[in-house]
């Protein structure tokens, strides 16, 4: 979700302290406001004219975590430019992926929640090739451990297909080609791709390790 204005000074957003929860960020408790920088001046913001601006420090009300909101007022505050921070829902991923797995994951998320989106790109699709090396896919390009783990069937055919389109190929893209910008409906369907794979991979973590140790891929 957006973050969003809720009566006038507070904003209602996604806290990166909380897991991404929507969280109340309030700009004041019952004895004191948080701080506040006003600048003067009549402008233009979002085809209509304001008298000044508001920055303001706000407080998560679920873990008291700091956050900073530039609010454009005619009279009374009444839109908001910007919150920081930013966040995404963290996804679940299954208790059995590795720590560093995950920590690369969750690294594209924070990308993610700024808006580096070909930030983002490129550590998921560092994701999806650590984890396909971490359960034996060593050999060659990306390209074909993808196959490889697809054949083996530890992930799902229509899974290896978004994996090559929606990751992979992606994720070259930004590292290799010219310069172009990637979007966030890319970006968000990287991450759901890649959390998706991790589940294949880490849910059933037993039954996937019988098929890798039948195929050689693990001892």
């Amino acid at each position: 979700m957006e973050p969003t204005l809720v009566n006038n000074l507070a904003v209602k957003a996604r806290c990166p302290d909380c897991g991404g929860a929507v969280s109340l960020f309030d700009f004041r408790d019952p004895s004191r406001e948080f701080g506040y920088i006003l600048i003067d001046g009549n402008h233009q913001f979002a085809a209509q004219t304001f008298g000044r601006i508001h920055w303001r420090l706000l407080r998560c009300s679920g873990c008291g975590r700091g956050g900073l909101a530039k609010i454009h007022d005619s009279g009374s505050p009444n839109a908001l430019e910007s919150f920081y921070p930013r966040a995404l829902l963290a996804a679940a991923l299954p208790p059995a992926v590795p720590e560093g797995i995950v920590r690369e994951y969750r690294e594209a998320e924070l990308c993610a929640s700024v808006e580096a989106w070909r930030a983002a790109s490129a550590l998921l699709r560092s994701t999806l090739e650590k984890a396909l090396k971490a359960n034996g896919y060593n050999k060659g390009a990306l390209q074909a451990k993808i196959d490889e783990a697809a054949g083996d069937g530890v992930i799902t055919a229509a899974r290896r297909q978004k994996a090559h389109d929606d990751i992979r190929v992606l994720g070259n893209e930004v590292v290799h080609d010219d310069w172009r910008p990637v979007t966030e409906d890319e970006v968000q369907s990287a991450l759901h791709y890649a959390q998706r794979v991790l589940e294949d991979l880490y849910d059933d973590r037993t039954a996937v390790e019988q098929v890798l140790r039948s195929k050689g891929r693990i001892t």
